[in-house]
């Protein structure tokens, strides 16, 4: 990752710090390490102070943290605390008051040993000021999530074809995850679920869900209700834009499917964020006022699911634009009779 895309990160990260009235955040949540420091490592900390960087970690990953950080962060490499050091590191510093850490994702032993430390300065949890950060996406990460979107279909395109009626759902499971291997796919952002998948690339996810039936035709009823969750998909997906709120772009999908006679099947929200985590900010959700900020990633899932009988959902990326012209990664398409799924 260049350089002054990280360097630029961190500043951004400073001045919402200043309106927070605090001197420095001390950074645990590794995607957030990853958004600030480029480091794709397993274990570290890192201190955001005014006019510093200080990276933290473990003897494994001496020569990576040199590698992806060692032009941005002062690295201390601890072979037993790190926690220890980082507060020894930070007794160095003089004239900071209040010092802050992510208590979105703090243990209850994170925040003894924060009130342990023995510090000088007050050490205080902090709202997720590196998440709102990373909502609105760059070039970069954007082309980051398109070709993990274009892995995860061409993945499944090549799975489709090897399944057979009769197999395990985890054989189903395996099959995709190999494909996404052989695609370069660093990782699979969560544990794959049949109908859902995606892939990783740079760090960043896709997250891509398709509805097939196996073995025969699709029956009237299951054309009917996929074909309605298609329609409120794509209804969704060219009227959404940033500036609307979670609620509005909800309420597209929703009040589509609640006027068909199915708005209680529809029981989760229609989409969230989507980054280096699979499930990240903003939430396009009945329950989200907040606006969603321009370039955001988010995915648009409507889903019908019928106690009984069964479900489908479909799901894409899209980009969100202040106008209505959105970039999509993944298209739902059509039920195709003639082989007998829907792709």
């Amino acid at each position: 990752m260049p350089g002054d895309r990280r360097a630029a990160r961190c500043e951004a990260l400073r001045g919402l710090l200043q309106d927070e009235g605090l001197d420095g955040l001390i950074v645990m949540h590794l995607p957030n390490i990853r958004y600030l420091t480029g480091f794709s490592g397993t274990a570290a900390i890192v201190a955001v102070l005014p006019h510093e960087l200080i990276f933290l970690s473990d003897f494994r990953y001496r020569i990576q943290a040199e590698d992806e950080v060692g032009d941005l962060a002062r690295v201390e490499i601890e072979t037993s605390d790190l926690w220890k050091r980082l507060w020894q590191v930070l007794g160095e510093y003089s004239g900071m008051q209040a010092m802050g850490f992510e208590g979105h994702c703090a243990t209850v032993s994170d925040v003894q040993r924060f009130s342990d430390a023995g510090l000088r300065m007050r050490v205080q949890p902090a709202s997720q000021l590196v998440e709102r950060l990373r909502a609105q996406k760059d070039p970069g990460e954007v082309a980051a999530i398109r070709e993990a979107a274009r892995l995860a279909l061409e993945a499944l395109e090549a799975s489709l074809r090897c399944i057979r009626v009769g197999e395990r759902e985890i054989d189903v499971a395996a099959q995709l995850e190999h494909e996404l291997r052989c695609r370069g796919s660093e990782w699979h952002p969560f544990p794959t679920i049949v109908a859902s998948f995606g892939a990783q690339v740079d760090g960043y996810c896709a997250d891509i869900t398709r509805t097939v039936v196996m073995g025969r035709q699709a029956d009237e009823r299951q054309r009917t209700v996929y074909e309605l969750v298609r329609e409120a998909q794509l209804a969704a997906r060219e009227s959404i834009r940033a500036g609307m709120t979670g609620r509005e772009a909800d309420g597209i999908a929703r009040s589509l499917l609640t006027r068909r006679g199915f708005g209680e099947a529809f029981g989760h929200s229609l989409g969230h964020g989507l980054g280096l985590e699979v499930h990240e900010g903003p939430r396009v959700s009945k329950a989200n006022d907040e606006p969603l900020p321009e370039r955001a990633v988010v995915t648009i899932e409507p889903g019908l699911y019928v106690p009984g009988w069964g479900g489908v959902r479909i799901e894409d990326d899209v980009l969100l634009t202040i106008s209505r012209r959105l970039r999509r990664y993944g298209t739902g398409g059509r039920a195709n009779g003639r082989h007998g799924h829907y792709s």
